[in-house]
């Protein structure tokens, strides 16, 4: 048969997002490429792409309307609960939500100092190999020319295409580039933006989400928009009459909940428009990379038609399915269709397929207090986690988060120039690398899953990781300390091969003995953060 055009598969998946019968969704698919909307199609066509398994590290601006308050994560759903920190700050800020919301911080999100090329010149040196926008968060905001959202980055905001400009720097700059869509969430997000304070003055006053209407623009930046396309619509508004913050906390814990893997009760138009806008993104930009996020592919038939949809375009670009889709907590069929991403987690063992780590520096819209409180993980810490994820057949996603203008402050600049330090001598142990026969030895103990990294107290001497690549073995000391390092893996008695040559990466030859039970090291007391030993040998790696 005859290969569809572009145009044509998205009317086809499009079908699907209109009720068209699911028969008919997959025979498109199948006309218009190999993958059909199906687990069994995805999984007997998806191979995983070489330059995922050799890229290792990819630099994530995870930036939108909501780093516009500097107050971190979810700022807009937290303005809507009273009692929280950034419904205070928010009314000392901007005014009551009644009165003003999150629609209003659309207007001063400005990026009037951002430097797309400048920035992306420094995660080149940091090491990134690729490079991730975020192209809509819960806010329903879409940074990207959306053809079917009216709240986006043309309309609203900065009036420029993010997504597009930062393609093009991380293109001409050599990197992958990918997009991150968070849309699925929104309208389960939003529904504080429908209810009202439980308690003081302005009790039972609802907010802005209640009761603004397009005709309410008129005149108004923001005129001609309908304020219920961005809040998504009342789907689990809080009735009347609840007296108390820790009641109306109680009622969105039990009616609304915190994570929502479904589309809006009854109403199906959220998930359909969820797949074209999803469509139109991957269409416009071709990403290399794209970011669920979401517990498997979300809306059923929907996210089935999305991940057919973006297989078989890959096939149109490059002949071949080279793209990577990655979703979270997936089955174990799932896995071998998808790339499973663990968020802000671990994992203790190697893993056959590769996969994704996403972490952040610190929160994941800027927060000022980051910067003031100098709380951000440290070059060193990131290193570490590059490591470990990396001898575990790993790639780590990072986030640098950005101010609303679109800078990155001093402290970011420092983390990045001490990453760039260490690939500048060390990089070698990184890229293009695969895991050895065993991923390191030490006393930590990770946990494992997603949203551990609390838990982490953090590496401590005698904890490494290995790395093999060319034929030789790259061992990362995570947390050097004075004296001899003795390693169990490379004793005599457990590892395969003769070591003929032992140096550290940057400063030469390194003295060890090779004992029945363990190797033992003896590193220069200047080796500096994590360290990498190269290992030599006929057999070594």
């Amino acid at each position: 048969m005859t290969a569809l055009r572009p145009d044509r598969r998205s009317f086809m998946a499009g079908a699907l997002a209109t009720g068209i019968a699911g028969r008919a969704v997959a025979a498109g698919a199948s006309v218009s490429g190999p993958v059909a909307p199906t687990w069994n199609s995805l999984v007997s066509q998806y191979r995983y792409p070489e330059w995922f398994r050799d890229a290792k590290l990819g630099i994530w601006s995870h930036w939108g309307p909501q780093a516009v308050p500097e107050q971190g994560d979810w700022y807009g759903r937290f303005l809507y609960m009273q009692g929280h920190p950034m419904y205070e700050h928010h009314l000392r800020t901007y005014g009551h939500p009644a009165e003003t919301g999150m629609l209003d911080l659309l207007d001063r999100w400005k990026a009037d100092k951002w430097d797309p090329e400048g920035l992306m010149r420094r995660y080149v040196k940091a090491g990134a190999k690729y490079f991730v926008s975020l192209a809509s968060h819960h806010d329903n905001f879409d940074c990207f020319d959306s053809a079917h959202h009216e709240w986006n980055a043309l309309r609203a905001g900065p009036r420029r295409d993010v997504v597009g400009t930062w393609e093009k720097a991380a293109r001409a700059a050599g990197l992958r580039f990918g997009v991150s869509n968070h849309i699925s969430h929104a309208w389960h997000w939003y529904q504080p933006a429908y209810a009202y304070d439980p308690e003081g003055p302005r009790k039972g006053e609802r907010y802005d989400a209640f009761t603004r209407t397009r005709a309410d623009g008129r005149g108004k930046w923001w005129d001609g928009l309908d304020p219920q396309a961005l809040y998504t619509g009342r789907h689990m508004v809080a009735p009347d009459g609840i007296d108390g913050i820790a009641a109306m906390n109680d009622w969105h814990d039990r009616n609304d909940g915190q994570w929502v893997e479904t589309a809006p009760p009854g109403d199906d138009r959220f998930a359909r428009n969820w797949l074209l806008r999803q469509m139109d993104l991957v269409a416009k930009y071709k990403p290399d990379l794209c970011y669920f996020d979401d517990y498997g592919l979300p809306f059923g038939d929907y996210g089935l038609a999305a991940a057919a949809d973006y297989y078989n375009r890959s096939i149109d670009w490059h002949g071949a399915i080279d793209v990577v889709l990655t979703a979270k907590q997936l089955g174990p069929q799932a896995r071998f269709g998808l790339v499973q991403d663990v968020e802000r987690g671990f994992t203790n063992r190697i893993w056959d397929e590769p996969w994704q780590t996403d972490t952040c520096i610190g929160d994941w819209f800027y927060n000022r207090s980051r910067f003031t409180d100098r709380s951000y993980l440290s070059a060193e810490a990131v290193i570490q986690r590059l490591a470990d994820v990396v001898s575990k057949n790993g790639c780590l996603l990072l986030s640098i988060p950005q101010r609303g203008d679109g800078t990155i402050d001093a402290e970011e600049e420092k983390i990045l120039d001490g990453m760039a330090q260490w690939m500048a001598v060390n990089e070698e142990a990184i890229f293009a690398s695969r895991p050895w026969r065993v991923f390191g030895e030490g006393p930590t103990v990770l946990p494992t899953g997603m949203q551990n990294e609390r838990a982490f107290k953090g590496f401590v001497p005698g904890d490494v990781r290995f790395t093999a690549k060319g034929g030789a073995l790259y061992m990362l000391v995570l947390k050097p300390s004075p004296g001899p390092l003795s390693i169990r893996a490379l004793g005599r008695g457990t590892m395969h091969g003769a070591v003929e040559r032992v140096t550290l990466l940057g400063a030469g030859p390194v003295r060890w003995r090779q004992e029945n039970a363990a190797m033992v090291l003896d590193l220069p007391s200047s080796a500096g953060m994590v360290p990498v030993v190269k290992i030599e040998g006929r057999g070594i790696a």
